[in-house]
């Protein structure tokens, strides 16, 4: 899997799900705009026809996301 930054490279698909040549973005809980990205994910994805399930999840984890930013220190994106 082709992650947007190189030192992300390391993260694994250890099944083998996702083919070498798909791109993937991840967020991070330190990130300060992931939950409200991941909320407008949830949004756009139940108005495409997502399962009830896997909106619910992004939610969910978007809430994390805000709780483990309350009581960690979160930042702007940057890269290395």
């Amino acid at each position: 899997m082709k992650h947007a930054r190189p030192d992300y490279n390391r993260i694994q698909d250890p099944a083998n799900l996702i083919p070498d040549d798909e791109p993937v973005f991840l967020l991070r809980g330190q990130d300060i705009t992931a939950p409200y990205v991941v909320d407008h994910w949830a949004k756009m994805a139940d108005s495409y026809g997502a399962k009830e399930n896997i909106v619910k999840a992004a939610q969910e984890q978007a809430e994390r996301m805000r709780n483990w930013q309350r009581d960690h220190a979160c930042k702007i994106p940057d890269m290395p």
